[in-house]
């Protein structure tokens, strides 16, 4: 059988990306276990606010993971039109969910948008090494800043900001956006170079 009789028999075009994995020991992982920096030997953490932050920092860096080894043009390919999603766009705008964050903790007005106008996190994700480098930039400074104002906030049963919003709930959907996220980002990486994986 010719490679393009096998591509349309699995449902591939010939111009996409043969699927692939880093992974020897399970063959639908991203690595292996002995390389996975989110595995952690041990007990799992103590308390519910410690587990939430472990689930959290496991999903940002997952998306990480997911957008490694790529370069601009790769981080900013769309996805299948009229979707204008990307894994240099999910950098940015996650970077603006966790700056919008913030707001739902205070009762001040609200910070600006981050990329200003509404889907510019997504819209100006454009193939630049400059646009790379700031959106990393912007999410690693704004993961912090969120970070640093919950951290302010230990009671997880705490009512904050304007609409009263529990931490507690403020936390969960932090995790729920991130893991949301990295199933796209799944989705994105194989259809850029064709690796798969959790």
């Amino acid at each position: 059988m010719s490679d393009q009789q096998s591509d349309r028999q699995h449902g591939r075009s010939s111009d996409q990306p043969a699927r692939w994995t880093r992974a020897t020991v399970y063959p639908d992982m991203w690595t292996d276990p002995d390389d996975d920096p989110r595995d952690k030997e041990g007990a799992s953490p103590e308390g519910e606010l410690a587990t939430l932050d472990d689930f959290l920092s496991d999903y940002r860096l997952t998306l990480r993971m997911k957008c490694e080894g790529l370069d601009a043009e790769q981080l900013a390919r769309r996805s299948v039109p009229p979707s204008t999603m990307s894994l240099l766009g999910l950098i940015r705008h996650l970077a603006e969910v966790e700056r919008d964050w913030r707001n739902w903790i205070t009762e001040d007005d609200p910070l600006p948008k981050l990329y200003g106008r509404r889907d510019a996190d997504f819209d100006e994700a454009v193939a630049e090494q400059a646009v790379v480098d700031a959106a990393y930039a912007d999410l690693e400074r704004e993961q912090a800043a969120t970070d640093a104002a919950l951290a302010a906030h230990p009671d997880l049963g705490a009512r904050v900001g304007k609409d009263g919003t529990a931490i507690r709930e403020l936390m969960v959907h932090r995790i729920e956006e991130y893991a949301r996220h990295c199933g796209h980002a799944d989705l994105l990486r194989e259809c850029v170079d064709g690796r798969v994986g959790q």
